[in-house]
């Protein structure tokens, strides 16, 4: 099912045995557009104490309730390799983040999660791939989605709104859109839906997203309804619109 990010910021994250926290933000592989881990704002448990956890981690997400049961204990996260306050996040640490807790490398493959296509499948091959770095880039192009959210859109022809929002598949953990919202560049605006397939190019430091579309291609495509789900109806509707082709 798809799903917007900001709906799932503050959700309770559950370890085996205990409360973890609250998801504060999201780290997403800019080459895939799949989020890698949930940052979890720990609170007084852990003298705020940023911690990473891994969708392959997830045990069960229940989404009405607004919790995600994660496949860890307390032990484990109180003993998992610190972050470096306010770095980002290294390849390195990926190895000994993954070592520490027994998984394989999501990067070790050709699929979105390796050689599988969602990350529950890391769980059930456990403790089959540790030790060793078998990526070649030492790179691991992860963003924050907080940071993401504000950058501009420009069109072809001008800018045309600013990025709001994420969508993502519950089962991939693909962002799927970007949420776009027009308000700012166009009276009246609306939000719309970008696929990132359609991104031209990103500025990281100039804080701009660049699509291949025109900016009346944009203010006429189908609204995005933050209060209705993302359905098959209204993606077939947005592919028509571009003239692009649709997969489920």
């Amino acid at each position: 099912m798809l799903r917007s990010i900001d709906d799932i910021v503050h959700y309770n994250l559950l370890s085996k045995d205990g409360d973890i926290g609250k998801v504060a933000d999201f780290l997403f592989d800019d080459r895939w557009w799949a989020v890698r881990y949930m940052i979890a704002d720990t609170g007084s448990w852990l003298a705020e104490k940023k911690v990473l956890v891994s969708p392959a981690f997830i045990e069960k997400a229940d989404w009405k309730s607004q919790t995600i049961l994660m496949n860890i204990t307390h032990e484990q996260i109180e003993s998992c390799p610190p972050i470096e306050e306010n770095m980002p996040v290294s390849r390195e640490y990926e190895v000994r983040f993954f070592n520490y807790y027994g998984y394989p490398y999501y990067w070790a493959g050709d699929a979105m999660w390796g050689m599988f296509p969602y990350p529950t499948n890391l769980n059930a091959v456990r403790a089959t791939q540790q030790g060793e770095d078998t990526d070649i880039e030492k790179v691991n192009h992860l963003r924050s989605v907080k940071e993401v959210k504000g950058y501009s859109i420009s069109a072809t022809d001008g800018n045309i709104g600013h990025v709001e929002d994420f969508i993502l598949n519950d089962e991939t953990w693909a962002l799927k859109y970007m949420v776009v919202d027009t308000r700012n560049w166009l009276p009246g605006g609306k939000k719309t839906l970008l696929s990132p397939a359609w991104i031209e190019k990103i500025d990281w430091m100039g804080s701009e997203v660049s699509v291949d579309l025109n900016t009346r291609q944009i203010e006429n495509s189908p609204e995005y309804d933050p209060n209705k789900p993302v359905n098959v109806e209204y993606e077939m509707h947005l592919y028509d619109y571009y003239g692009r082709p649709f997969e489920v």
